[in-house]
C-alpha cells in the first residue's frame, strides 16, 4: 500500500493504521506456533515446556540434545534419507510433466483445455485423505503399493498442480514472437523450447519444483497409505513420534523443516521478482 498522502481525511487515517494493526495480529496468530516450537527445540530437558531455567534465560536450560539425537539417530537419519530419495524423483516428474502441461494448455487452439486444466489441478482441491485412498486402491490393483516407485509417482501428483500454476502464470506474458521468429529463421520446435522459451519461463519451472519438493518432503497422509516400512519418511517419522513415544527430537525436526521452507520460499520469491523483471513487469 501506498504511503498516506497529507491530505487525507480522518477516516482515512483511522482505516489506513487499523488495516496494519489487523495485518499484524493476523501475522503474528500465523507464526505463533512457530515462535514457540523454535526456542522449545533447544530445552535441555525432555520437556515440550518452558523450564524455569528457560524462562530466566538462564544457558543452562539449553541445549542441543535434540539435535545431536535427530542426527545420530538411526531411525530419525533412515526417514531423512528416505525423504531425500523420495521428494527430488517426485518433484523431477512433476517438474517434467508439469511444465508440458502448462505449455500444451497455454496454446488458445487446445480444445477443453479449461476442462484439462481443472482435472489436473484437482489433487489442490481435492481432499487429501480421499486422494490417498484413492491412490491406495489404484496402486493395489496394479502392484505399486508399498514400493518406492509407488510414493514417487503419487508424490508427483501432488506436485504437478504447482508447477503448472506458477508455469502458467509466467508464460502469461511470454512474446510469442519469439518462437515466430526462431522457427522463420529455422529452428525446430525441440531448439525453439530449449533456447528460446525454456530460458524465459525458468523462473516459474523453478518456482514450481520447489513447491513440489516442499510439497513431497512435508508429506505424510499419502505415504501412509500407499508407503511401507520401508518408505518410512521423516513428517512420517514425526508421526510416530507424537502418536507413540512423543519424543521431543520432533521439536528439532520441525525446526529444520522450517528453516529449510523458508530458505526455499525466499528463493522462489527471488525468482518470481526475477521472472518479471525478464518480463518487463517491474523494475530492474
Amino acid at each position: 500500500m501506498s504511503a498516506l498522502p497529507p491530505y487525507a481525511t480522518t477516516g482515512q487515517r483511522v482505516w489506513y493504521y487499523s488495516f496494519r494493526v489487523i495485518c499484524g495480529l493476523i501475522f503474528f496468530f500465523l507464526i505463533a506456533p512457530i515462535v514457540v516450537i523454535i526456542p522449545l527445540s533447544f530445552n535441555a530437558q525432555d520437556f515440550f515446556t518452558f523450564t524455569p531455567e528457560m524462562l530466566r534465560l538462564d544457558p543452562e536450560g539449553f541445549s542441543l540434545k535434540h539435535y545431536r539425537d535427530f542426527f545420530n539417530n538411526d531411525s530419525w537419519q533412515s526417514a531423512m534419507w528416505n525423504s531425500l530419495k523420495i521428494a527430488p524423483m517426485a518433484t523431477l516428474l512433476s517438474v517434467s510433466f508439469g511444465t508440458l502441461a502448462a505449455i500444451g494448455l497455454s496454446q488458445q487452439h487446445v480444445p477443453f483445455r479449461r476442462a484439462i486444466m481443472a482435472i489436473l489441478i484437482s489433487p489442490m482441491i481435492v481432499p487429501l485423505i480421499i486422494s490417498a485412498a484413492g491412490m491406495y486402491f489404484f496402486y493395489s490393483r496394479i502392484g505399486l503399493q508399498g514400493t518406492y516407485l509407488g510414493v514417487v509417482l503419487a508424490h508427483a501428483a501432488l506436485g504437478i498442480p504447482f508447477v503448472i500454476i506458477t508455469v502458467t502464470a509466467t508464460l502469461v506474458g511470454f512474446d510469442r514472437s519469439l518462437t515466430r521468429a526462431a522457427a522463420n529463421m529455422g529452428a525446430d520446435p525441440v531448439t525453439t523450447f530449449f533456447r528460446i522459451q525454456m530460458p524465459l519461463i525458468l523462473p516459474g519451472v523453478i518456482s514450481g519444483g520447489l513447491f513440489a519438493f516442499i510439497t513431497s518432503f512435508d508429506e505424510v497422509v499419502v505415504v501412509l497409505f500407499v508407503g511401507s516400512a520401508g518408505q518410512k519418511t521423516l513428517p512420517w517419522q514425526m508421526f510416530i513420534g507424537l502418536r507413540e513415544q512423543i519424543s521431543p527430537t520432533i521439536l528439532a525436526v520441525a525446526t529444520i523443516l522450517v528453516a529449510i521452507s523458508i530458505m526455499l520460499l525466499t528463493t522462489v520469491e527471488l525468482l518470481r521478482r526475477r521472472s518479471e523483471r525478464l518480463r518487463g513487469m517491474s523494475p530492474g
